[in-house]
């Protein structure tokens, strides 16, 4: 069966849009309240701290995280293209609905867990966004987008959100790690950190390989190892091995990335798998 196939919709997939777009609005309040902008404690000062740039060698530079503007975007968006009638039906939304509104929630209960201190509580919620976000991966590279504007919005989107939360994932354990205080058995923190950011460019590159070069989820994931770098060669928690670590991850991600999509190129059926 084609995956792009438009039958005719039913009230399951209007029922299935509401819960997107009731998600999607959940997720932009927690959004707000964790920039400190609706009254909450910006996301870097909760949880004493623990999320800063300066409180763990895997955290980010402060810029970084603004992709979450471009991510909530690009939610919102897809929670309008939902409801469009080209889509309403369509075989990958029906699939992709209740997951993509499963990721807003928990990314909405991360926001949550922290505002509250309940550093702890954030690490199997962002595990399981992380899940939710690779079973979205999957089904997308499985059901082939309708045409470009849905590659862009759907795909491009929730590419990004897997990358971003790939790196944000890694950043968030280390910060419970260490706030538990986890002495590393013996290995001093920067050999960690550097283990670490191997696991995250293994990750990103074996994204490259099974989503055959998408460009979304490196871009993000690329994007999240480099101000990695920058934090460890600025501010208060400097390490040089640990930005060398990130540079090169960052530099092999891109690469492979964009091997796998030219070898993809050449071959007529995998032009229409790419977005």
């Amino acid at each position: 069966m084609n995956s792009a196939a438009i039958s005719a919709s039913t009230p399951q997939d209007l029922r299935r849009q509401l819960v997107v777009a009731a998600s999607a609005v959940f997720a932009v309040i927690g959004s707000f309240i964790g920039s400190g902008a609706a009254g909450g404690t910006p996301i870097q000062n909760a949880s004493n701290g623990a999320l800063a740039a300066d409180a763990t060698l895997i955290a980010p530079y402060g810029p970084a995280f603004s992709i979450w503007s471009v991510v909530y975007l690009g939610l919102v968006a897809y929670a309008v293209w939902q409801f469009l009638p080209a889509q309403k039906s369509a075989r990958r939304h029906r699939l992709l609905g209740y997951p993509a509104a499963a990721s807003l929630i928990l990314n909405a209960a991360w926001i949550l867990s922290i505002q509250f201190d309940q550093l702890w509580l954030s690490v199997p919620i962002i595990v399981a966004l992380l899940a939710v976000l690779s079973w979205i991966f999957v089904l997308l590279l499985r059901n082939k987008p309708l045409n470009i504007w849905d590659a862009v919005v759907t795909d491009g989107t929730m590419g990004l959100y897997l990358g971003w939360v790939c790196v944000a994932t890694a950043a968030n354990i280390a910060a419970v790690l260490v706030s538990a205080g986890f002495d590393g058995f013996g290995l001093n923190p920067e050999g960690w950190a550097v283990v670490v950011v191997a696991v995250a460019t293994a990750v990103g590159i074996a994204l490259a390989i099974y989503g055959k070069g998408r460009l979304a989820p490196a871009a993000s994931l690329c994007w999240g190892l480099a101000w990695v770098a920058v934090a460890r060669l600025n501010g208060d928690l400097l390490s040089t091995p640990t930005a060398i670590a990130a540079l090169v991850g960052a530099a092999a991600v891109a690469a492979v990335t964009v091997v796998v999509r030219l070898r993809g190129a050449r071959s007529p059926r995998q032009i229409a798998a790419r977005n």
